[in-house]
């Protein structure tokens, strides 16, 4: 886990009214709110964080609720799908779940040898859990409901659907080190033996696809994991001389950030590992009190009084 690229960071969507997302995240599907911040380029928006007790990455969902977005558009140059690992023999629970709780979904199906059952959230991102061949032995946050014998694991893959995948595989193969595993018809699974979890990206290539609209219930980007910022900053020299346009880096208080749009239309984010979720409030207490970055601290009265109760 030195000088490569880690899996999945974590990944950034946009949801509609906050108080639906938070409890679909926290009290359907079970994660910790690791983590409730704003958006610091749109600071009147909450951004928030969900994942395991840690704010481990590769646990890491995130969301911009923007209240009366308009709702996106499944289709090419886009993440269309977000797999989670969960335990053998769990699908049954989260069926009855989902059920009791009104939550759209498909019956289980089956990819690469793999149990899946796909769900929506309530602005229709498309979700999958996922029952990996290889058992995930990651932690899980558990809550009264969600206990660890079916609780999500944190990411297995993420899907990214285009007309053309060579130039996002090439990316993918002689930038951030993948491999391809196996081929299924259009469906081309890519994975990095980096890390053992949320190390794997499917590429689904559809020709006449129309390209997808980025808005409610839509991937907004897609974070890949780095140790450190000079590992961060060794990235953006190899990505620059592609002749791709990349930020300079930025700081996001919890891990440091660079973004590029890869050939097939996906906003890519690499982000550091440190300093990680921990660096302004201890582990035990994440995600319980508005956390606001320096620049934003001014606006701490107003923000308390504006921003939507999520309780």
């Amino acid at each position: 886990m030195e000088n490569t690229i880690n899996g999945i960071h974590h990944i950034t969507a946009i949801a509609g009214n906050a108080k639906k997302n938070y409890d679909f995240y926290t009290r359907v599907l079970g994660l910790r709110m690791v983590k409730k911040t704003v958006n610091f380029d749109d600071p009147g928006t909450y951004h928030l964080y969900y994942g395991d007790k840690q704010g481990t990455p590769g646990t890491i969902l995130t969301f911009f609720p923007w209240e009366g977005i308009s709702a996106g558009r499944r289709g090419a140059r886009q993440v269309t799908e977000i797999g989670y690992s969960v335990p053998e023999g769990s699908l049954d629970f989260w069926l009855k779940r989902f059920d009791a709780n009104n939550v759209i979904y498909n019956k289980p199906s089956e990819k690469f040898g793999e149990q899946y059952l796909t769900v929506l959230d309530p602005d229709g991102l498309k979700l999958e859990l996922i029952v990996p061949k290889t058992a995930d032995t990651r932690l899980p946050w558990e809550t009264a409901e969600v206990t660890a014998e079916n609780a999500t694991r944190g990411f297995h893959n993420i899907t990214i659907t285009s007309n053309k995948i060579e130039a996002t595989a090439k990316i993918l193969t002689d930038v951030f080190g993948y491999r391809l595993l196996e081929q299924h018809v259009n469906r081309y699974r890519f994975i990095t033996d980096a890390v053992d979890n949320a190390a794997i990206v499917d590429l689904v290539e559809v020709a006449g696809e129309v390209a997808g609209h980025v808005a409610g219930g839509s991937v907004h980007h897609v974070a890949f994991r780095v140790k450190n910022e000079a590992i961060l900053m060794e990235y953006r020299e190899k990505i620059a001389a592609l002749g791709l346009h990349i930020t300079d880096k930025i700081d996001r208080n919890y891990f440091y950030s660079l973004y590029f749009r890869e050939p097939g239309g996906v906003l890519f984010e690499l982000a550091t590992d440190n300093p990680g979720f921990s660096v302004d409030e201890p582990v035990e207490e994440l995600g319980q009190t508005l956390k606001l970055p320096y620049q934003h601290e001014h606006l701490r009265e107003e923000l308390e009084r504006t921003l939507p109760s999520l309780i």
